[in-house]
């Protein structure tokens, strides 16, 4: 198959290099032509994906836009937050193309997932969305992971699961692409709350209970829109909330442990290349979840430290003591 990824940052990269390692006719575009040729001649993306080789067989790396459109499938590899201004420029480009989603985030000005907005802007496109729990640094040094394609056309997601998957990259089909995409956003928000918790000096004990009752509120928060609940419980749900909310290599948790240690956040973004698309989507779960009367306190602590309401230690101690509740409730 032919496939081209457009966005030349960690995850990316690892998808492109899979692919082309897979045997695919494979093209990389990089917004930045300096960043495209750095990548095509050290055979490596030492800004976002450093020591990880890329292949020269089957992988083109390009900054010119147009040379990706030729291609039986197209990767979104942008933040949620470029996604809209990406598929306005590939709009006049293209006809009738497969999009895979890879941004795990919402859309702040619409609140809109990311198949959403593919169907605003492309009608006749066909969407998925590739999530789970796939860091792009264990991707890229072949660690096996598994991910879900979602999508509604389940026949061409079949396809495409087939020309995805490899040995070490396991491919899950679904057809419930508006859960798979919300809950890559929610986990995001629980995954800034466990840093915190790490940061300010807590334990296993803490991190579990965050965890565990961040799942709920993914859970409340999908229901209300009308998802598929076991949606939550599969790889894009519980799988990559775990693996965020414990990874060393997930930078929504390192934002949180720096927030905990007291860092101003202007200060902490200030310094990140990479994008911890938490941040953005907190304040878009929190607005959502208030329009629907959603009762998502941890959600709406980290909005608040967020926005410098409250101090992480005032945080933990206003979810602790909330009045005592059910767990099934």
């Amino acid at each position: 198959m032919r496939f081209s990824v457009l966005g030349a940052g960690g995850w990316g990269t690892a998808i492109a290099r899979l692919l082309a390692n897979a045997g695919h006719e494979t093209l990389l575009w990089a917004r930045d032509p300096i960043h495209a040729a750095d990548i095509d001649q050290a055979r490596e993306n030492a800004k976002y994906l450093p020591g990880v080789r890329l292949p020269f067989d089957h992988l083109i790396v390009t900054s010119e836009l147009e040379d990706g459109i030729e291609a039986d499938a197209i990767f979104l590899a942008v933040p949620s937050f470029g996604v809209d201004d990406l598929l306005r420029r590939l709009a006049p480009l293209l006809s009738a193309p497969t999009l895979i989603n890879l941004a795990k985030g919402l859309d702040r000005p619409t609140r809109k997932t990311a198949s959403e907005l593919i169907a605003a802007r492309i009608p006749d496109a066909t969407a998925f969305t590739l999530s789970g729990p796939s860091h792009a640094e264990e991707v890229g040094r072949d660690i096996p992971t598994a991910v879900v394609l979602a999508g509604e056309d389940c026949e061409r997601g079949e396809i495409l699961q087939r020309g995805i998957a490899t040995s070490r990259f396991r491919v899950y089909i679904s057809a419930d692409i508006r859960g798979v995409e919300l809950c890559a956003a929610v986990k995001n928000v629980i995954a800034l709350a466990t840093g915190i918790s790490d940061g300010l000096g807590y334990g296993d004990n803490s991190r579990g209970a965050l965890i565990t009752r961040g799942l709920a509120e993914m859970v409340r928060f999908g229901r209300s829109l009308g998802v598929r609940e076991s949606t939550f419980f599969g790889l894009a749900g519980l799988g990559d909330l775990v693996a965020t909310c414990t990874s060393e290599h997930s930078r929504n948790r390192r934002v949180g442990m720096r927030l905990g240690k007291g860092e101003a956040l202007e200060t902490i973004l200030a310094g990140m290349e990479m994008v911890a698309e938490g941040v953005h989507a907190t304040a878009i779960v929190r607005e959502m979840a208030e329009s629907r009367e959603i009762e998502m306190p941890i959600t709406e602590a980290v909005a608040r430290l967020l926005d410098g309401a409250v101090d992480p230690m005032t945080l933990v101690e206003e979810i602790m003591t909330r009045d005592p509740k059910r767990e099934d409730a």
